[in-house]
């Protein structure tokens, strides 16, 4: 099986895209040869059957040069791979799908977003297969869709009684952006200070865009009385392989990305053991629903918000116990191993 792969970034250092090595890694042992085109690639060590091909954003910032450079790799590599998988950008299969079609290709085509339109549904039709990990996703509403794991690496993602986890400690980790909703975190943190609720909190996490930038500038004053008091913590984004000490080290992990898709980070947390307060009803309702009611949150007022975060800061040690099993035990069920597999048996069998 000769595959290509098409993605985003490939580097072990990225706090947000440095997971998708893995994923090459793990393609790489199931096919007999693997060629990745990227836009942009940094620090990286793949197997000897995997061909890594940038289209340059590392070096020179032009995106007609993107273009040629994508165009020359599927024409000159089109030997070199029977099927194509499309990480996260829809662009690649409206530029590629009909030449890849008709060169009998078989198109998958990855897709979390929940929003999308005409550009979204032209590649899905080009695709021969669609995944996603989330009911709410635009494609879940195609025949072609799969719904599958969230795909994390359980050998990397795992209680660690090595690591010590700071008691009543709540974390945030991710990219830097108002969909994070980070400054009701804050707000929820000012609460529990003024009713003398003992914590501490972190978090983790970078800008990527100028608009996340803006907002960083913003979570940075609105928070900084927190800062001053010794309470809160903030830290710059850490490459994927150092995010599970982080995980382990903390009791409390939040999410406060709305429905819509399946933010990996909720299941690498809860594979660590770290209790998880999300605001994605349909992911806690899916992914552990024993507990939705202690896990998920849903209004927007950080009085409320904060109550959530003191039931479990005061939780008795026992029920906190069995939470965490639970919450390891779901995880399992989203191991980057089934992932790869169902992608795999994919290509072969459909």
């Amino acid at each position: 099986m000769k595959l290509l792969i098409i993605t985003q970034k490939v580097d072990t250092d990225d706090p947000i895209l440095g997971f998708f090595h893995h994923w090459i890694e793990e393609f790489a042992k199931r096919t007999d040869f693997v060629t990745v085109i990227c836009l942009e690639k940094g620090k990286y060590k793949l197997p000897i059957n995997v061909k890594l091909l940038s289209l340059g954003k590392e070096v020179n910032k032009s995106q007609l040069n993107y273009l040629l450079r994508f165009y020359r790799y599927i024409w000159q590599e089109r030997n070199n791979y029977e099927t194509i998988f499309v990480h996260m950008n829809q662009e690649y299969v409206l530029l590629g799908g009909l030449f890849w079609r008709l060169w009998s290709k078989k198109i998958l085509l990855w897709r979390n977003h929940a929003k999308g339109g005409f550009l979204a549904d032209v590649a899905v039709f080009l695709s021969n297969t669609v995944f996603c990990t989330s009911g709410n996703s635009y494609t879940a509403k195609f025949q072609k869709t799969k719904i599958m794991p969230v795909g994390i690496d359980t050998k990397l993602f795992f209680p660690n009684p090595l690591v010590k986890c700071r008691p009543r400690s709540i974390l945030a980790l991710g990219r830097i952006s108002s969909v994070k909703r980070l400054d009701l975190l804050i707000n929820a943190l000012f609460e529990l200070q003024k009713s003398g609720e003992q914590f501490t909190a972190t978090i983790v996490g970078s800008p990527i865009s100028g608009a996340d930038s803006l907002y960083e500038k913003k979570m940075h004053r609105l928070a900084d009385p927190l800062v001053r008091a010794g309470v809160l913590v903030f830290r710059e984004g850490v490459p994927h392989t150092a995010t599970p000490a982080i995980y382990q080290s903390h009791e409390i992990y939040v999410n406060l990305t709305p429905a819509g898709s399946f933010d990996k980070t909720i299941v690498e947390a809860a594979a660590c053991g770290t209790i998880v307060l999300s605001a994605n009803k349909d992911v806690m309702s899916s992914f552990h629903p024993n507990n939705r009611d202690i896990l998920f949150f849903e209004s927007t007022e950080p009085p409320t918000f904060s109550h959530k975060i003191r039931g479990i800061l005061n939780m008795v040690e026992s029920k906190k116990e069995k939470i965490r099993a639970g919450l390891v035990s779901a995880a399992g069920s989203h191991s980057l191993d089934k992932l790869i597999n169902l992608i795999v048996a994919t290509i072969k069998y459909s």
